[in-house]
This record gives structure tokens, sequence and C-alpha cells, in this order.
């Protein structure tokens, strides 16, 4: 039985072996698993929480392969699906010389965007204890109803709900239409992950603190900014803190979030309210900005996800990247 489950988007991701070369620059590729759900599903599995995917991929050689590299790394498939009505999903992605990324997504519909109401598999959802999801698969139909329909049976069943406002502007039609969307899935969640251009796209407003004033919701129980290796800001209904992140050879951020939200998620397991202790909170965080840190120092995302003791060993260092103040 999993307790945390895990849904969207489930794909190849092909980067350039070589780093600050543009795609038709790039040498080579290697091909990697990711998707930003499937990076937490493993990177929490690596910390050692039980934890299932539900999601589509193609009934293809990519979309074996992604289910098989699931299963090599404890992730319960039960819940995916496999569709012979389309491919399995592929993105090519570019990356600096810093490891910072571009996209080029082949998607014209991939199996992920055909994920049906219908074939949620609700006994997992009901089990669980945390449902994650990102907004990706709120893109379209038939996957947004999907989507919605899983957050209703957790919210139905009481588990905490998970949101990754993932902004990859080009697989929506429109900036109105992402904008939409991902606020669509930002009012069910308790727990939200985002980063600054996140929230910067979500209300024009450059400043991330009046961002999160604006977009707090009657739900939501904390909002984590990530900010790179300079860790994160946190907020509460109560606080709002900087954590501070970790210097690391950075090879490719792809999956740092998706990272962090592993660590993060781990510890709500342990103390779901663990906003309402800010000393547990705060060093769940700093866990977190570990668990992130690591998974850059590696070649895509879930071949990088670190195993527990690696990110507690950083996290425990005082290796720190020092902390700002916050009024």
């Amino acid at each position: 039985m999993a307790d945390v489950v895990c849904m969207g988007e489930l794909l190849i991701d092909f980067v350039p072996t070589e780093s600050g070369v543009s795609l038709a620059e790039a040498p080579a590729f290697k091909k990697a698993p990711g998707g930003a759900p499937a990076n937490v599903a493993v990177g929490l599995s690596r910390l050692g929480v039980q934890t299932a995917f539900m999601g589509k991929v193609g009934d293809d050689e990519f979309g074996r392969f992604l289910a098989q590299t699931l299963q090599d790394n404890g992730v319960d498939t039960k819940p995916l699906v496999f569709s012979k009505e389309a491919r399995t999903a592929l993105a090519f992605v570019t990356l600096t010389a810093g490891g910072e990324r571009d996209f080029m997504f082949y998607r014209h519909p991939s199996a992920d965007m055909l994920f049906k109401p219908e074939e949620v598999d609700q006994e997992s959802i009901r089990q669980a204890k945390i449902f994650h999801y990102g907004s990706i698969s709120l893109i379209g139909e038939p996957s947004r109803s999907a989507t919605l329909h899983a957050v209703k049976l957790a919210q139905d069943a009481g588990l905490m709900i998970s949101y990754d406002p993932n902004l990859r502007l080009p697989l929506w039609p429109g900036e109105e239409a992402a904008r939409n969307g991902m606020l669509l899935g930002w009012e069910h969640a308790q727990v939200i992950k985002a980063s600054a251009e996140e929230l910067q796209f979500l209300t024009g407003e450059p400043d991330y603190v009046r961002s999160v004033k604006r977009l707090w919701q009657p739900v939501l129980k904390l909002l984590v900014v990530t900010m790179g290796n300079a860790g994160c800001h946190y907020f509460t209904e109560r606080a709002h803190r900087h954590i501070p992140g970790f210097e690391v050879d950075t090879i490719d951020t792809t999956g740092a979030g998706d990272g962090f939200v592993a660590g993060l998620l781990m510890n709500l397991l342990e103390r779901p309210d663990i906003w309402n202790d800010e000393v547990r909170l705060e060093k769940a965080l700093l866990f977190a900005n570990a668990v992130g840190a690591l998974t850059t120092t590696k070649l895509g995302a879930i071949p990088a996800l670190p195993e527990f003791e690696a990110a507690m060993n950083l996290a425990q260092s005082g290796n720190g990247i020092p902390s700002e103040n916050v009024d």
C-alpha cells in the first residue's frame, strides 16, 4: 500500500551530453526517464517512502521502459495505464553551461494527455495519505477531468493535497490558458511548491512576497518558494522564513524541484501538521534543499535523485549558503 500517490506525466527526457549548446549543436543525447510527478514518486521511494504513480504512457518501447524504471525504483505502477492510441511523450532538453534548461516537447498528443477519469485508480488514492499532482495534466481534456476527479477523491478520503504549478508555457495554447489552468490546480492544495518565476507569471507581480499574499487561498497551509541554490522561502499563516541552500557542482538542474518536493513530502508523512512546528519545518526544508541540490549533480532527473543517507549527510554538513534575513 502506497503512502503517497503521484499523478501526471511520465516521459522520456533526451538530455545533451554536452552543456552550453543548442539542440542543433548537441553532439548526442542521453535518454533519461522523467516527468515531474514521476520524478517525485521515485524521489520519495529513494528516501524510503512507499509510493505509487498514476498516469498513462504509450504501449510502446519507451512506455514499457518507463514503467520498468519506476518498478526498478520501488514505485508501485498498478495505477499506470498503457495507451494504444498515442505514444509516450518525449522532451529534448537543452542545458546552459550552468545546467539550466529549455525544452522542446513531442506531444501531438502523447499518451499522458489521454488519461481519462474512468482510468483513475480510486483504491490507490483511498489507501494513501498524500496525493501529489502538477499542472501539466490540467492542460487539456481528458487528462484535466481525470486530474480533478482524482483530486476530489483524495479530498473526500481526507488525504493531504500537494501541488506543483509547473510552468511549461510552450505546452499551453497561450499565456492566459496557462495562467487559468495553473490556478485551477492551485485552489485545491494544502501544500504548494512554486518558483518565483511561476508566482510572477501567475500574478504579474515581480515581488514574490506580494504574489504569495495575492495567491493565498483558504485551504493552503504551506507555500514554499524555491530559489535554486539560494534555498527556499516558506510561508505559513503565521510565518515567513528563508532556508539556505547548498553549494554543489551542478551539471543539470532537471528534476531539482521534484527532488525538493520528495524531501518535503517525506517529512510531511511523519508530521502532517508540520507547519505548526517551525523548528521541525525548517529542518525538513533544509533536508528538502539538500535533496534538490544533489539532484543537480548528475544528468537527468530520475537517475540523479539521491538516497536518504546522502541527502541527510549534506543537510547536516553545515555546507549551506548563509541565510538571508526576512522581516
